[in-house]
């Protein structure tokens, strides 16, 4: 794969964010774990931080097997979730003041999660999160044609990223944003990540639309009822289906 002639600024320091939750839905499950760093322009992490919340419900067991963490363990060793999730939004708002970009894979997931989260336990949310850098959203609008799936672990591997222990917080976020390295040294971008930001704003946009279209031919939705592409924070709205983690519709989703 040819390198781009000329790699971002923004390549030389990236934040990186991942949550592992209950579930997929953004406005009823909870953090469980989260992590939140920051990758030097070679990828080495040179700051980190993780949490463990007790998310003040039960862990259903299907998200249990795939984080590993279960009710008793989060009950025991995590933190009130409305600690956690005042840690987590300061960290990422400290970052963002900085100009660092924070890189999630399927940002709207885990942004809109954490809105929600906050929303819930009395915290400032962030408003308008920029700059935001989402590989999931980049590398299919630069790659579209690209058959299989597209999520984290498949992604990571077609552009040779080590993840060797997927849905464990720091591993993914860490993975994501080393992807989305890759994908600034390979793919012409924009050079900055603000004007990267609001390019992602309308390729979700169009990629979510496309979605939809599928969906209702294949049967999977309803005509009136549209895919949610809004980026990198999703509210409910009427009529909108919301991605699961992996970016397709349907609470039933998970990135492998």
């Amino acid at each position: 794969m040819p390198l781009a002639p000329t790699p971002p600024t923004w390549l030389t320091r990236v934040g990186v964010f991942d949550l592992e939750t209950t579930g997929v839905d953004v406005t009823a499950d909870r953090i469980v774990t989260a992590h939140v760093g920051v990758l030097d322009g070679s990828g080495r992490e040179i700051a980190a931080r993780s949490w463990l919340a007790d998310p003040g419900i039960p862990i259903p067991d299907a998200a249990a097997s795939i984080h590993g963490v279960t009710t008793q363990h989060a009950r025991s060793d995590g933190r009130p979730a409305a600690a956690v999730v005042a840690e987590i939004t300061a960290a990422l708002r400290a970052l963002l003041a900085l100009g660092v970009p924070i890189v999630a894979y399927n940002a709207s997931y885990d942004f809109s999660l954490l809105t929600h989260e906050a929303v819930r336990h009395g915290v400032t949310p962030l408003i308008d999160p920029s700059p935001v850098i989402d590989p999931f959203v980049i590398d299919r609008a630069f790659d579209r044609y690209r058959p299989g799936k597209r999520t984290l672990g498949v992604v990571a591997a077609h552009y040779a990223v080590p993840l060797d222990d997927a849905h464990e917080a720091s591993a993914d976020a860490v993975a994501a944003g080393r992807v989305a390295q890759q994908l600034a040294r390979h793919f012409d971008m924009p050079g900055s990540a603000r004007e990267l930001h609001a390019r992602q704003i309308a390729w979700a946009r169009s990629q979510a639309e496309s979605l939809t279209e599928y969906f209702v031919r294949i049967g999977r939705i309803e005509r009136q009822e549209t895919v949610d592409g809004r980026w990198p924070v999703r509210l409910p709205a009427h009529g909108a289906r919301s991605p699961g983690q992996d970016g397709s519709a349907g609470i039933e989703s998970r990135r492998p």
